[in-house]
C-alpha cells in the first residue's frame, strides 16, 4: 500500500437517516482516501455535525474525495482543514524566559545594572558562560536550504519549518535550545565563515540540508575551526540510526556485522556517512558503488572497496541503497539470505516485501530510519560534558544505544519513548569521557 500521509479534517453536517455515516464512509473507500479520527462536533433536531480526519497520498487525491462528498445528496461539506498546516500556524518554536520577572528587583536582577556584573565576569572567564547563561544547554542549526527533505535547492526561507521542527525535537526530547540560522549563500566559503562567526554564542553547531558535496567540506573545515561540537544531521545522524536498525535486522536473523560485506549503493550525503560508520564499526568489507567518480574515490579513501551495483548485490550480505531511484534493485538482484536496506524515500530501490520473497534474509526501508532518535541525544550527551567534537565512536555508541532500547522484533524503538534519549545521551558522554574529551570545550 501506498504511504498516506496527507490528513485533512472534512466538517460536514449529515442529515439524520439510517446509513447515512456507512454510505459516506464507503465513498471515500471507493476514491481511495482512508478513514482516521472522527468526533461529533454537534448533534441537532435533524442532523449531526461531524469531523472526519480524511487520509490521502497527497493534495490530488484529497480533492478528488473531497469532490465525491461534496456530490453526495444529505451530505454537506462545511470546511476543510488541512492538519500539518494548521500545526505549523504561527511557527512551531518561541523563546521563553526561564526565570519570572514579576516585580522590579526581577528585572534589576536578570538585566540592567545587575547583568553587567555577570558581562564582565565572563568577559575576564569566557567558560563560565557554560554556568551562566544558556550556552551549555543551546545549539544552533544552520542551514542554507540547498538539500531541504529530498526537494533539492528551495532556499533558507522554505527550509524554515523544517529547522524549527528540529528545534522543536531537540526541546522534547533532550531539553535543548535550538535556534534556526539561515544563511542566504550557496558559496561554502560564506558559509563556513558565518557559521563560525555566528557561532560564538551556541554549545554545539548542527549542520543541516546542504547540498553536496558542499556538505563535507563544510562540516570538515567548521569541526576544524572550532572546539565544540559539530555534526551534518543528514550524514551522521542517519547513518547512526541507519546502523542501529542494522544490527538489530542482524541479530533476528543471526548474522554477525563485523564478519559480514556491507554494500553501500548510493554515495550521496547519508549513504557516505553510512559507509564510513559501517567501516568504523568494524566491517569485515564494505562495497560502495555510485556513478560519481569523485564520491567513489572519496570513500576510497576512506578504505571503502570501490565496485559496480552487481558486484555489490552479488558479494555483500548486507546492503543499503540510498539512491533515490525507486526500483532500482530487481528481485533477480537479490542473493538468498542478504540483508537488505532500501532507504529512499517516499519509494525505496525495492518494496521490503518484494526483497524477501525473492530471497532476502530481512529487509527494511525508510520508515524505519527516523534521525530524530540519534541527534538530540548526541548533541546532549556532548554538552553534558562539554566535550570539544563529536566522535566516530561517540555515535557508535549511540546506535548501540539506539538498538539495545528496541522492543523485541523491532529494528529501533518508538522516537517518543524519552528514555532512549536519556540512554543515548548518556552513551554518547560515557564515550567522551573514556576518550578524553570531557570538560574541554573552549568558546571560539
Amino acid at each position: 500500500m501506498r504511504k498516506y500521509s496527507h490528513d485533512t479534517i472534512a466538517r460536514v453536517r449529515l442529515r439524520h437517516r439510517p446509513g447515512q455515516f456507512a454510505h459516506l464512509a464507503s465513498v471515500i473507500a471507493d476514491n481511495g482516501g482512508l478513514v482516521g479520527e472522527i468526533s461529533t462536533f454537534s448533534i441537532g433536531e435533524n442532523d449531526t455535525v461531524r469531523d472526519i480526519t480524511l487520509e490521502t497520498d497527497g493534495e490530488a487525491h484529497t480533492a478528488r474525495v473531497l469532490d465525491a462528498i461534496r456530490a453526495l445528496p444529505d451530505v454537506e461539506l462545511l470546511a476543510t482543514t488541512d492538519r500539518v498546516f494548521e500545526a505549523h500556524r504561527g511557527g512551531k518554536i518561541s523563546t521563553t524566559s526561564r526565570g519570572r520577572i514579576e516585580t522590579l528587583s526581577d528585572l534589576r536582577y536578570i538585566y540592567t545594572p545587575g547583568v553587567a556584573r555577570v558581562a564582565l565576569a565572563l568577559q575576564r572567564d569566557p567558560d563560565l558562560a557554560w554556568d551562566f547563561t544558556g550556552i551549555a544547554t543551546s545549539v544552533g542549526i544552520f542551514t542554507n536550504g540547498s538539500r531541504v527533505l529530498g526537494l533539492g535547492n528551495i532556499g533558507p526561507l522554505a527550509s524554515l519549518p523544517v529547522m524549527e521542527g528540529k528545534a522543536a525535537l531537540y526541546d522534547r526530547f533532550a531539553g535543548i535550545s535550538a535556534t534556526p540560522i539561515l544563511l542566504n549563500t550557496l558559496d561554502p566559503a560564506e558559509f563556513i565563515e558565518t557559521v563560525v562567526r555566528a557561532s560564538v554564542g551556541f554549545g554545539g553547531v548542527h549542520l543541516e540540508d546542504i547540498r553536496m558535496p558542499d556538505c563535507f567540506r563544510i562540516e570538515e573545515e567548521v569541526a576544524a575551526r572550532l572546539a565544540k561540537p559539530v555534526m551534518h544531521d543528514d550524514q551522521w545522524g542517519t547513518a547512526t540510526v541507519a546502523l542501529a536498525a542494522i544490527l538489530n535486522a542482524c541479530k533476528l536473523i543471526g548474522v554477525d556485522f563485523r564478519a559480514s560485506r556491507v554494500g553501500q549503493i548510493g554515495l550521496g550525503a547519508a549513504g557516505s556517512a553510512i559507509a564510513r560508520t559501517a567501516l568504523d564499526y568494524g566491517a569485515r568489507e564494505v562495497l560502495v558503488s555510485d556513478l560519481s567518480a569523485d564520491a567513489c574515490a572519496r570513500m576510497a579513501g576512506f578504505g571503502a572497496s570501490v565496485t559496480d551495483m552487481a558486484t555489490v548485490m552479488r558479494e555483500s550480505d548486507i546492503v543499503v541503497a540510498t539512491t533515490g531511484r525507486p526500483g532500482l534493485i530487481r528481485p533477480e538482484m537479490v542473493r538468498r539470505g542478504q540483508v537488505i536496506f532500501a532507504l529512499s524515500n517516499p519509494d525505496a530501490e525495492i518494496d521490503p516485501d518484494v526483497a524477501v520473497a525473492a530471497g532476502a534474509a530481512y529487509a527494511g526501508d525508510g520508515r524505519s530510519i527516523n534521525n530524530a532518535l540519534a541527534f538530540p541525544g548526541i548533541f546532549r550527551g556532548a554538552l553534558d560534558v562539554r566535550a570539544r567534537e563529536i566522535t566516530p565512536a561517540m555515535r557508535l555508541a549511540a546506535a548501540e544505544a539506539i538498538a539495545a532500547h528496541a522492543d523485541p522484533g523491532e529494528l529501533v524503538p518508538n522516537p517518543l519513548d524519552l528514555r532512549v534519549h536519556a540512554a543515548v545521551r548518556k552513551a554518547v558522554s560515557d564515550t567522551a569521557r573514556a576518550q578524553g574529551l570531557a570538560n574541554t570545550a573552549k568558546l571560539a
